[in-house]
């Protein structure tokens, strides 16, 4: 009898679900492998951003909760030990040797240094009454640009305030000691009279709306007058010592208009008599002075490319000239510029007489920037004709304005140029943007004109731009002289607009 074997189904159906339990973890840890896998691919651009962002920052506070927990010797000590003992500054070697506080001093800052604030505005300049517009973070340029050239432009007519606006300069020590946040000017200079005995009392900064022409500031805001009863006080508040003046860039220029107008008769001068400087001042100290002007005025006059929009433009070429979002970053910048009348201040004076002509300079055939012989010969390599061969053979530094480079180094009489002072201007606009420049005016016949004479010297300067900005230099002529003086006792000089120019006056 055969016997019949029973299946056991309960383990037979127990294996078969625990083997579909292990494929089914399997198929779960392999999507979740996968989908790991899929995320990671899916790492972007913007999370790398953010990462590093946070990293920068995360670096950023580290560093500065450290700087800020560590004793204030150590970063001296940590200096001291790679450069060596920090000098003295010079005010305590000064105290050292036994030097206290005695003249007064005055200082004078020069164009674009001193603070200017705002008094009066248009309904764009709401709650900036008695904030700085120049100087300080100059943060309104950035929230509201075209209110900003609006309130720091001046009437084209008459070189002073727009209807509307009132722009003063800001008054005290705190005026010029910075430019800006980092940027001192006269700050380092206090602080080293300070640590001699000097104090707000004998010290004096002579702050004017350096945008105006000199005479203006008179007319104007007093300034001129509020220098001489200032000077005077200091003077018979300490002891009847004379005041030590310190005047820097534009500012020589401004102290040079001052001694003349101190001493001329009223109404156009104070009335101090001829002899109220050898009385009141004991010394002049000129820090930069432009005396015979300077030819990156022309430049910046011409089309506002002064030296630090050159640089600018090395770095982001053709930014500036492009309108995008409607800017006209260079049109804003001449249209206010251009009614800066004390720039026509430093114009260069006494024209080819001083700065050379088409074929000649003072420089000669000096090369700058040739480095010079390691000898103990005093001559420099482009003296001796061993300078830098890179450089051209001949530059004539009289040439102020050439246009082509070619051109700046040509023989006069290899020249074509045709004479642009009798040019009619054209009317077809020489710009198609709404901001006034003057530019307008002339279109595009008159830049071709202008064009076409090629090389400028300091004589022919005074001519083009009487012929690109008329409005601009009958106002400048007005205030201003660039010639030489033929006879000084001629009455003709004394008048206020020669007394800036050291050609034109005693």
């Amino acid at each position: 009898m055969s016997f019949l074997r029973r299946r056991n189904v309960s383990k037979s159906r127990s294996s078969d679900v625990s083997q579909i339990e292990e494929d089914d973890e399997k198929k779960k840890q392999k999507e979740k492998l996968s989908s790991e896998v899929k995320r990671i691919k899916k790492w972007t651009c913007i999370d790398s951003c953010c990462w590093f962002i946070g990293f920068i920052c995360s670096t950023w506070w580290l560093l500065l909760f450290l700087y800020n927990a560590m004793p204030a010797s150590i970063p001296q000590y940590v200096t001291e030990a790679i450069t060596g003992p920090l000098p003295d500054p010079p005010g305590v070697k000064l105290r050292k040797e036994g030097l206290t506080a005695k003249h007064p001093v005055i200082f004078v800052p020069g164009i674009v240094t001193g603070g200017l604030e705002l008094w009066e505005g248009h309904q764009c300049s709401e709650g900036l009454f008695r904030k700085r517009l120049w100087g300080g973070t100059f943060g309104e340029v950035y929230k509201r640009p075209l209110c900003w050239v609006e309130h720091m432009s001046l009437d084209n007519e008459s070189g002073l305030d727009p209807p509307g606006i009132r722009v003063r300069p800001v008054s005290g020590l705190v005026a010029a000691d910075y430019f800006a946040a980092g940027y001192f000017v006269w700050a380092v200079l206090m602080a080293n009279l300070a640590r001699i005995g000097y104090e707000e009392k004998t010290m004096y900064m002579a702050a004017y709306d350096w945008r105006i022409s000199f005479q203006n500031t008179e007319v104007r805001d007093k300034t001129l007058s509020r220098m001489k009863s200032n000077i005077e006080l200091m003077v018979a508040t300490n002891g009847g010592n004379k005041a030590v003046v310190i005047p820097h860039s534009m500012g020589v220029l401004y102290f040079l208009h001052f001694m003349k107008w101190v001493e001329a008769p009223a109404p156009m001068g104070g009335g101090g008599g001829s002899d109220w400087c050898a009385q009141h001042i004991k010394a002049v100290m000129n820090i930069g002075g432009p005396f015979l002007g300077v030819p990156k005025a022309v430049s910046g006059l011409f089309s506002v490319e002064a030296r630090d929009i050159a640089v600018a433009r090395g770095f982001a070429p053709g930014f500036l000239d492009k309108d995008v979002f409607g800017l006209q970053t260079l049109q804003h910048l001449m249209r206010m510029t251009r009614t800066w009348d004390s720039t026509m201040s430093m114009i260069p004076k006494g024209g080819e007489t001083i700065w050379g002509g088409l074929d000649w300079s003072p420089e000669g055939n000096y090369k700058c920037g040739v480095k010079k012989l390691k000898s103990n010969n005093t001559r420099s390599g482009g003296q001796t004709g061993r300078g830098n061969p890179s450089l051209p053979q001949s530059v004539n530094y009289g040439r102020v304005i050439s246009f082509g480079k070619d051109v700046a180094a040509l023989h006069s009489s290899k020249m074509e140029r045709m004479d642009f002072r009798d040019a009619l201007k054209g009317y077809n606009p020489a710009n198609g943007c709404d901001i006034w420049t003057e530019y307008q005016e002339m279109g595009i016949g008159g830049i071709k004109a202008v064009a076409d004479y090629k090389v400028y010297t300091a004589g022919s300067v005074l001519d083009l731009l009487h012929f690109v900005a008329p409005k601009l230099m009958a106002r400048g002529s007005a205030h201003f002289s660039f010639g030489i003086a033929d006879n000084l006792d001629d009455p003709k000089y004394g008048h206020y607009k020669y007394w800036s120019n050291p050609l034109e006056t005693r």
